[in-house]
């Protein structure tokens, strides 16, 4: 496989009508990250959310994978104190996971090929992942005696059970993305040809809706996996007068009575 043009992007931005993609772009080491790809996305990211227009967010990937978390030939990766185990997680791969969840606007994955180690946990921290039927989920971070990490161990245990969480991190063998769909780790599996036209449907539902209702679900739910039942439900109190104070929820609140579809206002 040709190694990728030095000036060559990493990070492919593409815009769309409400929404942008961003497509991890070294094909050639099946999209791992290494230090420029790390800062072009969190730039990427952060002029989306800056930009109004923008109302849903994909993450994909170029060639033949999704991504396959950090480059081991990468000086990122080398082993010592400052290696993945602590500086380029707290430098990188926590702050963008972090970031995702927090985004107010839904992120989707669109998982064409294999999601491995942190790449796979990548996918796991945005709202909704949508993969091709050939997709497969690796945690392949025993293979060389780490842990999953880009926030692992805790979607895991919550998405698919603590003894599937524990098989998948210790055995570290592949998941099919129709059995990933199967244990829930995953929103939906398509076939290959239909992945692109699925998430551009998802995308343009999502951008005519409510954008800060859909800010406010997102604080909810991440919310929900700490709370106690009674402070979610102060919680849900507090969001919902928020949400019933914005303009789309009145606007909503009339399509509905004049039957017709609402013409809700974006991003504010």
């Amino acid at each position: 496989m040709p190694e990728q043009a030095a000036n060559e992007p990493t990070i492919l931005i593409t815009k769309r009508e409400g929404y942008r993609v961003l497509a991890f772009n070294r094909p050639d080491r099946l999209n791992a990250f290494n230090e420029t790809m790390h800062h072009a996305l969190r730039d990427a990211i952060d002029d989306a959310e800056a930009d109004k227009e923008c109302r849903a967010l994909v993450l994909a990937g170029t060639g033949r994978a999704f991504c396959t978390g950090q480059d081991l030939n990468d000086r990122l990766a080398e082993p010592g104190e400052n290696a993945v185990s602590r500086s380029t997680l707290e430098k990188f791969y926590n702050p963008l996971v972090r970031k995702l969840r927090t985004l107010p606007l839904p992120v989707v994955a669109a998982v064409n090929g294999v999601a491995a180690g942190a790449g796979a946990n990548i996918a796991l921290a945005c709202d909704i992942v949508i993969a091709a039927r050939s997709a497969s989920f690796v945690q392949a971070f025993a293979r060389i005696g780490l842990i999953p990490d880009s926030g692992g161990t805790w979607s895991l245990p919550r998405l698919v059970g603590q003894a599937r969480a524990r098989g998948l991190a210790l055995l570290a063998d592949p998941l099919s993305a129709e059995d990933a769909e199967k244990w829930g780790l995953i929103w939906k599996v398509v076939d290959d040809g239909a992945l692109e036209d699925e998430v551009d449907a998802i995308c343009r539902r999502c951008a005519r809706m409510p954008a800060h209702g859909l800010a406010l679900i997102k604080r909810a739910l991440d919310a929900s996996a700490d709370n106690s039942l009674d402070r979610q439900l102060d919680l849900e109190r507090d969001l919902q007068r928020e949400a019933s104070a914005d303009p789309d929820y009145q606007e909503g609140i009339r399509a509905f009575l004049e039957k017709r579809k609402p013409n809700f206002s974006g991003r504010k």
